[in-house]
């Protein structure tokens, strides 16, 4: 899904205190990790080279298949969920470890990329500490980076007191719809887990590390508005009134001046389109549209989009946004209607405390403390449908940039930091570590 910055996260409340330095088992991950660095770029470079676009199903399948291997070959028993055929989507893969005594672990990351089999972006290129390619940051390497945790974690023998279910969504870029039915293995998994960890990248800016513990949720409107077609002459008459576009501007402005404001709510107008006649396919985000400058349009048709931090918020924006559609003008009817979208991931007091304990580690390791980034710096993600069940911390990948676009990229240097941080993270929050 989209972002904006990328790096790693953390800083913030109550948890295990466990600052200082590295213990006997956390160095030995350390210097597992660092001798074993080109092997987890090997694996990212081997899935990058992997197409595997959203509606691509053989290649994400395929890239599930690479995932099996590496979760099979560290004892998890594996599960390919497939979605009703009518959503047309490949499904996901489940990697699942039930044994241990520690606490329980969710780590999320997705198989899918928004680059299709026709797309010229299609091959990893490594120049020294850099690769381009396909999702080789959103978010093959964080894929990369839950496998190699989860071996350093095994090394020191910790591994097997953890339970651990590993969710590798299949449709992330492309949802399927109903969201209940494609997110309800990650949904239970939630409510199963103590923790949930998302490896979409980190972020690193104004030379500090950022921890996200606060996503929005992603949804999206359709404004439908019907105005009186007839001779533009008449126009704002008694029996003709406003028409069609002057109704929907009018909504769209009381949008910008009555609704806008609160903090971490924003909502976008994507597409508009109005005339006589208006065939949209909002699956398609696009359409045709006729009209003529002397006939008043009968119809007008807005598509966009809302994000808010918790439902609370995206519940009185909706309120607002339908007492702003129904006040009419003259001779003209509006409606307007909110389609699902990805849940709010809210900024809990328990995600502060994972955020914390992550910040600890970041020091340990030599680096500075996190501090909390601005949710409204990151898109959407799958962490949101886990994070009302349990505290949860994203952006836990390594450091990349240029995501959806044919410059994405990746910081090679950050892959063995990005695994460091979540093998220790995972060991410290589990119980299972020297100093509990």
């Amino acid at each position: 899904m989209m972002r904006v910055f990328l790096l790693l996260s953390c800083f913030c409340v109550a948890l295990p205190t466990l600052a200082g330095p590295l213990d006997a088992n956390e160095q030995r991950m350390v210097e597992w990790i660092d001798a074993h660095s080109e092997d987890a770029i090997a694996l990212l470079e081997e899935t990058v080279n992997i197409s595997s676009g959203t509606m691509n199903h053989a290649g994400v399948r395929r890239v599930g298949d690479v995932m099996r291997r590496e979760l099979e070959g560290l004892g998890f028993e594996v599960e390919w969920v497939e979605l009703p055929p009518e959503m047309d989507r490949a499904g996901h893969i489940f990697g699942r470890k039930a044994t241990g005594s520690g606490k329980k672990f969710v780590m999320i990351g997705h198989l899918d990329t928004v680059f299709e089999a026709d797309d010229d972006f299609q091959v990893f290129v490594r120049e020294g500490d850099v690769a381009t390619g396909p999702g080789v940051d959103d978010m093959k390497g964080g894929n990369a980076v839950i496998i190699y945790a989860l071996k350093a974690l095994q090394e020191i023998g910790a591994l097997e007191d953890i339970p651990v279910v590993v969710a590798y969504t299949g449709e992330e870029e492309k949802t399927g719809r109903p969201l209940d039915v494609s997110r309800r293995e990650l949904i239970e998994a939630g409510k199963w887990a103590d923790y949930g960890l998302g490896f979409e990248g980190a972020v690193r800016y104004d030379d500090s590390d950022w921890g996200t513990i606060a996503r929005r949720s992603s949804s999206g409107w359709i404004l439908t508005v019907e105005g009186r077609q007839a001779h533009s002459s008449g126009i704002f008459g008694e029996n003709v009134g406003a028409g069609a576009i002057f109704e929907a501007s009018r909504i769209l402005n009381a949008f910008y001046e009555e609704v806008r404001g609160e903090e971490h709510l924003t909502f976008n107008a994507g597409t508009i389109q109005g005339g006589t006649t208006v065939d949209y396919d909002p699956s398609q985000n696009r359409g045709k549209t006729f009209g003529k400058t002397n006939v008043v349009p009968n119809v007008a048709i807005v598509h966009g989009g809302i994000r808010t931090i918790s439902q609370a918020q995206l519940e009185r924006a909706q309120a607002a946004m339908r007492a702003v559609v129904a006040r009419n003008l003259p001779h003209t009817t509006a409606t307007i209607e909110f389609r699902e979208g990805y849940p709010p991931m809210f900024p809990s007091e328990g995600n502060r405390g994972v955020l914390r304990v992550l910040s600890e580690v970041n020091e340990a390791l030599g680096r500075g403390p996190m501090q909390e980034l601005d949710p409204s710096r990151r898109g959407a993600a799958d962490i949101s449908f886990v994070s009302p069940y349990t505290d949860a911390i994203a952006g836990l990948g390594p450091l990349g940039r240029g995501g959806h676009t044919p410059n994405e990229r990746i910081d090679l240097t950050s892959m063995p930091l990005a695994i460091k941080r979540a093998a220790i993270l995972m060991y410290r929050l589990s119980g299972t570590s020297e100093n509990d």
